[in-house]
């Protein structure tokens, strides 16, 4: 019989781990302080988007987006399969914009690496530009044009994932508090706010900006904390947008339910979801450049979720070594943790079945701002 393991964190990384190794045969227990998908990932805009938000050129971050993005088109049939659920999943491509003429030898320089990582993306100009998006602001001097790229609307793609780990009879504990692990040597012991105890032979924390609460007490210090990401969203249904569009002060993504999401403006504000006007009235002064239309509407919604960072921007993957070695952590993913969902799950998946990974994936190593910070 395949071991025990908790997984503390409801979000869509800590879903998708559970829905992984439940499928590889493991008995998994997912323990969740509110409820699930409530923080990061039901206020994510659901881009897949590696080309268009790594910009910088081909580290080993890019290289895990962008294997998640080639599991993506099985990943999510998959758990529709298995939820017995739909939600919008969107090969839209995606365009990158600029405004001066200046910007296009940027363009190229990205599009020259990004071909070399399977990307069949074009320069575009002129007239077929606007073809492709017509409301674009007549400003808009190019587009680097990516069809790889997709999205998808992250509050349904969560609950698909959490119906398929009940229908996969993971067990899940959602509004139980926060927890205290008291034992992780000899075995993994969680006691939640009600005094119940949770015991597992491995321990999985996948609770984003609250990673480091969790694992205080092995005398480790994981440097994960809230980037607060306010975003809002229009009514386009009488004006639609075809594409992801990107530019370097944001995106525009329109969505099969009528709404264009406009994100994200953001700052440092604790563990404070409140909406301000101020966040929201950044997103106004560039997107009316982009999509002019847009400045003399009004979003009929806003709202902010907190994106869980890191120092150095990567995330958190992998397991602790020595007395902590029934602890692993897959956290930190800052902006990217829909589109990371289904790479993260299977690594972790994989480290717990004991197979060999990519060398890239020691750049996620968890303890790697140990000897700075502990």
């Amino acid at each position: 019989m395949k071991d025990s393991i908790i997984v503390i964190g409801g979000g869509v990384i800590g879903l998708s781990c559970a829905l992984e190794l439940r499928k590889r045969g493991y008995e998994v227990t997912l323990l969740e302080q509110h409820g699930c998908g409530g923080q990061a990932s039901g206020a994510a805009a659901g881009m897949l988007a590696p080309y268009s938000e790594n910009v910088e050129g081909p580290d080993e971050f890019f290289q895990l987006c962008l294997h998640s993005l080639q599991l993506y088109s099985k990943w999510q049939e998959e758990v529709k399969e298995i939820s017995r659920m739909s939600f919008e999943y969107t090969n839209s491509g995606s365009l990158y914009v600029v405004q001066h003429e200046a910007d296009l030898l940027v363009l190229e320089g990205r599009l020259h690496w990004q071909r070399q990582f399977g990307s069949t993306g074009t320069i575009i100009e002129g007239d077929e530009l606007f073809r492709l998006e017509p409301l674009l602001s007549k400003q808009v001097r190019a587009a680097l044009y990516t069809p790889e790229e997709s999205h998808l609307y992250a509050p349904d793609y969560v609950l698909a994932l959490e119906e398929a780990c009940r229908n996969l009879c993971v067990h899940i504990y959602d509004h139980i508090g926060q927890v205290e692990l008291l034992e992780w040597q000899s075995e993994v012991t969680i006691k939640a706010a009600d005094g119940h105890l949770f015991s597992a032979d491995h321990l999985l924390v996948c609770s984003g900006a609250w990673a480091q609460q969790t694992l205080e007490v092995v005398g480790m210090t994981f440097p994960v904390y809230p980037i607060r990401g306010q975003i809002c969203a229009y009514d386009r249904k009488v004006h639609p947008v075809h594409h992801m569009v990107f530019s370097s002060q944001g995106y525009v993504v329109g969505k099969e339910n009528g709404s264009l999401v406009c994100g994200a403006s953001e700052d440092i504000a604790g563990f404070d979801t409140t909406v301000t006007e101020r966040g929201i009235e950044r997103l106004r002064r560039w997107n009316k450049h982009i999509f002019p239309l847009l400045e003399s509407m009004q979003p009929f919604h806003k709202w902010a979720g907190l994106r869980p960072s890191t120092q150095d921007g990567r995330p958190l993957i992998g397991r602790l070594s020595g007395e902590r070695s029934r602890i692993l952590l897959a956290a930190g993913h800052y902006r990217n943790g829909i589109l990371l969902s289904p790479a993260t799950a299977k690594l972790i998946a994989n480290i717990v079945d004991g197979k060999e990974v990519a060398a890239y994936n020691l750049a996620f190593s968890p303890e790697r701002f140990v000897a700075e910070y502990s």
